[in-house]
This record gives structure tokens, C-alpha cells and sequence, in this order.
């Protein structure tokens, strides 16, 4: 899924500061510093992650992912049987309550469901549409039809985004309301949220696992500046922050009072092209700045060694990872030949970068310098990651480096997104490849293993043929705990199991 980009002002900065110390000092309250802030409490109107990961926390979803992130266990659905044809999924709702007290029934399973696929405001609608109908026979008995068996459903069913909501109480709030203050089944709910400042969590009594939960609440605080975050910390004015800058990774696991936790990931950072400008639609123009880009060099300098090169879209260790993937190798002079042969000699690409963003900033420099050498002109242009998005989602740039984590342990949530989808034009590159998006389509729904890896391997090597994109490195999860905080983990799949976390 996306990173969050934040939207955040000055004034509102300065006061997330001064509440850090404040709210490191809380008995069993957990403080997170993040970079980035939520952007609502509506999960289908959410691609981040920034936000999915709070969800994970207020709210529940029918069928979950362990804590190791490698298999599907139950969640709200304590079980659930599957006809012979793969059509028809019958589960089993366990007992469990909202935040409020009112029980979860099938029926807000449905509504949940059937809001994802429908909802002119869901950005998963496609992931979805493979549901026929939903029903509730009885308040805890769902049953699923599906017009095709779909090999990623029960998979999809983990997605935070298609989390069980009260329809009840979103059709009485109605959903701005909703998203601003919402009401959910998970470990905790939601107290407040102050936007460009703090999200603040408190236990849920009536969460069908509240024996587990160790904490009073938890406070996801938006600190924007890399070394603040890790200075704060430091400082024990902070229990715990996010995304730790490769360049200090070495020197916080120094520090007798931290613990700096390199979890394993799906993380994939790349190269977002912009397929409708200019020279950029040409397939041996993408080709070039391939061959153009030294990727050992960007894992030698800006990962300190902590990534490695990337291959293709999906991931080392995920399903259907082809591990023989194409790797142009770095040849700058190749490179500019080819865009000579393409027309495409004074290239010149305007390139959106996060201000701020220590690693942004350093890979933006190498590779404006490594594409110097091809003859490509490249401007810089660092904006406020508040508005980076939004330039990209209107296409207000050229190239610009973003990454993805994934959220389901099938293939097909990325792969539908990146490759076949059109509701996001392809995670904002304007790719379009109809060989590509039926093949997207079809591997959804083939039952037989084998064959559905083979489509898998084939969608890699044509998105390394078409230069969808261009993959740059895997790394870990950075993240960085106090010594007295206990279970501080985030799985390959980026959620953190806060309800086993404790503060000593």
C-alpha cells in the first residue's frame, strides 16, 4: 500500500512537539511518532499506510493475518466453510461487541462488505466486485456468493479497508461524521484526533479480547522531521518511532536505552513514471532510465547496506516472487543511446521530491546525477509532502519515488493496483497495458496453483518489460522502541500488534 503523505502546518507541528514529553510520561499510554498523519477514520476511502495501521487497531476485520504475518487465522469470523464450486463462504460471527457496546452482527458484515464494492468513494472497488451478493441468514451466520471462485478472497477478507463497521451508527452519523470519530470492534477506539498533531487511542472494554490488551491507549503523534523523532526518543520523551533513517540506524543500536527493530517486510521502494507526458509513453524511453539507474549504488549509499536491490513489483519472500526477474544491468551509455534512438536526447523530467524526507532527499540526488549521465536533465522540485500526493494523483510530475508495503499475504491486492486497475490509473503512473490488466483479471480467479504462479512470473516480466515502473530496492521495517516497552513489532505485512505491547 502507499505511504501517507501528510498535511501538516507549522503551528500544529510546534504543538505536537511540546505534547511529546507529556504523553511519554503516562502510565500505560504507548507514544508513537510517526511522519505522517491519518487522513480519515473511513477505511474504504484509504489507501495508506498511515492509516490502515491505526486501523488495524480500532477496528476488526472477518478473517485475519498472524502475527508473523504468514498465515490467516479467524477474526470476527471465528469460522467459516467453503462450497465445493469455490462460490459460496459461509461464516460463522463469533460474539463480539462494537465500542459502544452494541453487538456485531452478519448484517454489519454485509453492509461492510457490500460498502466496499458499491460505495462511489471506496478506492477498493475493484478488489471487491468479485462478490455476487451477501446475506445474513441469522445475526451470526454470513454467507458470501461470489460470481467466480476468487483464489484471493479469504486473503482480501484481512484487508484493514474492509474492516466490519456498525451500519447503524454510519448511517446515523453519516460518513464524514464517521471518519472524523468513528466506532469500531477492535483492541481500542478512537478518543480524539487532532489533525496535523495526534491520533489518540484508548483501550476498548467491550473488544472480545480485552483480557490481551495491556495498555490504557496509545498516541500516534505526527513528527514530521526525521531527527526529531529519533531525538525525542532518545530523550524518553517518546515510547517509540517510525521509520528510523538508515544513517542513524547503526549509531541508535548503541544506545543501552533503545531497541531498534528491523522487521521483516514487503517493502518495495520505486521509480513512478508519469506514462502520459511527453517522451515518457515511449516503452525504450522508461527502458533507458532503467539502464540509467545505478541501484547498488543507491543500497551502497542511502540504505547503508540495509536494503538490496529490488527485481520486481512483488517482493522478496511474498507468494509468487520470481526471484529471475530481469535486472538491466547500470549502463549509462547504453542508455543514452537509446533515448537517442527514441528521440528522446534532451530529456528533461521534473522530478516531485518530500521535503524533509532524509532518504527522499538523498536518493533524488544520486539519481538526478546518474541520469546527468545519460543526457537527462533532471529539476528537483521539493514540495511539502502535503501536497506531493495530490500532485501525483493529478499528474503534476514526471518521476517521483514512492513506496509500497503489502497488506495481504496474496499477490493480487499490488498487482491489481499497480497493474490492472483503473479507479487509480495504476498508483498514478497512467500505465495501460490490456494484455497486462486481463491477465491481472484472470489470475484472480484461476483455482489451480501452478498455473496461477505462472501468471504471476508472467505479470512480473511484462511489468519489467513495459518499465511499469522502476524498482529500486527491498528493505526492513525501522522502527525504535524505549528498552521498557515490551512486544513492539510490526509484521511483513506492516501491522502493529499494539494489543500485545505492553510498557513496564
Amino acid at each position: 500500500m502507499k505511504p501517507k503523505h501528510f498535511n501538516v502546518v507549522a503551528a500544529a507541528v510546534f504543538l505536537a512537539l511540546s505534547a511529546a514529553g507529556q504523553i511519554a510520561e503516562a502510565a500505560g499510554v504507548l507514544s508513537i511518532g510517526r511522519r505522517e498523519d491519518s487522513t480519515t477514520f473511513d477505511p474504504i476511502k484509504s489507501a495508506q499506510n498511515a492509516d490502515n495501521w491505526v486501523f488495524s487497531n480500532v477496528f476488526d476485520v472477518l478473517v485475519r493475518v498472524d502475527k508473523n504475518g504468514t498465515r490467516l487465522e479467524p477474526g470476527l469470523a471465528e469460522s467459516w466453510e467453503i462450497s465445493p464450486d469455490g462460490k459460496v463462504y459461509t461464516f460463522k460471527m463469533r460474539d463480539a461487541k462494537f465500542s459502544d457496546g452494541s453487538p456485531v452482527t452478519a448484517q454489519d458484515a454485509v453492509f461492510s462488505l457490500l460498502r466496499i464494492r458499491d460505495n462511489e468513494g471506496s478506492l477498493w472497488r475493484d478488489s471487491y466486485s468479485v462478490i455476487a451478493k451477501a446475506e445474513a441468514t441469522d445475526p451470526h451466520t454470513l454467507v458470501v456468493t461470489l460470481k467466480t471462485p476468487s483464489a484471493p478472497f479469504l486473503s482480501q477478507l484481512a484487508l484493514p479497508n474492509v474492516s466490519v463497521l456498525p451500519e447503524k451508527v454510519v448511517k446515523a452519523m453519516g460518513e464524514e461524521a464517521f471518519a472524523e470519530k468513528p466506532v469500531g470492534s477492535g483492541a481500542f477506539s478512537v478518543k480524539s484526533w487532532t489533525r496535523g498533531e495526534k491520533v489518540v487511542l484508548v483501550k476498548n472494554p467491550f473488544y472480545w479480547q480485552a483480557d490481551r490488551v495491556k495498555l490504557d491507549g496509545v498516541e500516534w503523534l505526527t513528527l514530521p522531521d526525521d531527527n526529531t523523532r529519533m531525538l525525542k526518543v532518545q530523550a524518553g520523551e517518546l515510547d517509540a518511532a517510525l521509520s528510523v533513517p538508515f544513517s542513524r540506524i547503526s549509531a541508535l543500536q548503541k544506545d543501552p536505552n533503545l531497541d531498534v527493530h528491523l522487521d521483516r517486510s514487503t517493502r518495495e521502494d520505486h521509480l513512478l513514471i508519469n506514462h502520459e507526458h511527453g517522451a515518457l509513453a515511449k516503452v525504450e524511453v522508461r527502458q533507458a532510465l532503467d539502464f540509467a539507474i545505478d541501484k547498488k549504488a543507491i543500497v551502497d549509499t542511502v540504505t547503508f547496506g540495509f536494503g538490496h536491490i529490488a527485481n520486481s513489483y512483488i517482493p522478496e519472500g511474498a507468494l509468487f516472487h520470481y526471484a529471475d526477474n530481469l535486472q538491466r544491468p547500470y549502463d549509462p551509455v547504453k542508455a543514452k543511446e537509446m533515448l537517442k534512438a527514441a528521440g528522446a536526447s534532451d530529456l528533461k523530467l521534473n522530478y516531485v521530491v518530500n521535503a524533509g524526507d532524509e532518504v527522499d532527499e538523498q536518493i533524488a540526488i544520486l539519481l538526478q546525477q546518474q541520469l546527468a549521465k545519460a543526457g537527462v536533465t533532471v529539476n528537483l522540485q521539493k514540495v511539502d509532502p502535503s501536497q506531493s500526493w495530490d500532485m501525483l494523483v493529478a499528474g503534476e510530475y514526471d518521476i517521483s519515488v514512492m513506496y509500497w508495503t503489502n497488506d495481504i499475504l496474496d499477490p493480487d491486492q499490488k498487482t491489481t493496483f499497480v497493474l490492472g486497475h483503473d479507479a487509480n490509473m495504476n498508483y498514478m503512473t497512467r500505465y495501460h497495458n490490456d494484455k497486462v490488466k486481463d491477465l491481472v483479471a484472470a489470475a484472480r480467479v484461476e483455482m489451480n496453483v501452478g498455473k496461477r504462479q505462472q501468471m504471476y512470473i508472467d505479470l512480473q516480466k511484462m511489468a519489467k518489460a513495459d518499465v511499469n515502473w522502476i524498482d529500486l530496492y527491498y528493505s526492513p521495517y525501522r522502527n525504535v522502541s524505549r528498552k521498557n516497552i515490551k512486544g513492539f513489532y510490526q509484521n511483513p505485512l506492516g501491522r502493529f500488534a499494539l494489543e500485545d505491547t505492553d510498557k513496564l
